[in-house]
């Protein structure tokens, strides 16, 4: 009857409920820091010019560095060439990489600035701030606008918008970080941050 009770009790089901979390948290925290144990060592070999921890190391990396490119880079050869420069760079520069938990963000910093310097290579590093101003919705823009489409939205934004709206919202620079990337002042970069969240607002609204 004791043992009836205890398992049915209000209070065992909240120590179940609590040791299965705990269990649960524990078994997630121990394969993320495995995890990150197994990057920190494919990183190390990275270091001494192993080639095959290269080739794994931009297997793990390649698609989301991809993504990135793909934010701020229309054409596919762009793209291609950026994330190859992204990686010699990455290769090269390791050494300076102190702190081997932050790799992911320092290896997305340096992506993020092969994208601009392919697109001042090109001609196109420009904020149109004249045509920002008389910018129009497009008429073809997708109505019935889920969550995880706003990224989509981004491309029916001008492209000087579009590039300092990744730069502030997504990948989480300062604007006065932007304002010396792109040189322009940081009242240009809030006043395009805020026209992109306006014409955002206005398109899932529609």
């Amino acid at each position: 009857k004791f043992v009836s009770r205890f398992f049915y009790s209000p209070k065992s089901i909240i120590i179940t409920f609590f040791l299965t979390f705990s269990n649960l948290f524990n078994t997630q925290y121990i394969f993320n820091r495995k995890a990150i144990f197994v990057m920190e060592e494919l990183i190390q070999q990275c270091k001494k010019k192993d080639r095959l921890a290269q080739r794994r190391l931009y297997e793990k990396m390649a698609n989301k560095l991809y993504w990135v490119c793909k934010r701020y880079l229309q054409h596919e050869e762009d793209i291609e060439e950026a994330l190859a420069d992204t990686f010699y760079t990455i290769f090269t520069k390791l050494d300076q990489l102190n702190n081997l938990e932050a790799f992911e963000g320092w290896a997305k910093k340096i992506t993020v600035n092969q994208c601009l310097m392919q697109l001042r290579k090109r001609d196109k590093l420009k904020v149109f701030l004249e045509e920002t101003s008389l910018y129009q919705l497009p008429a073809e823009t997708p109505t019935d606008v889920e969550s995880n489409d706003i990224m989509r939205l981004l491309d029916y934004l001008p492209e000087g918008c579009k590039m300092i709206f990744n730069l502030f919202a997504i990948e989480g620079y300062p604007h006065k970080e932007i304002a010396q990337m792109l040189s322009i002042s940081e009242g240009t970069s809030k006043s395009q941050v805020n026209f992109a969240r306006k014409k955002l607002q206005e398109m899932v609204e529609r």
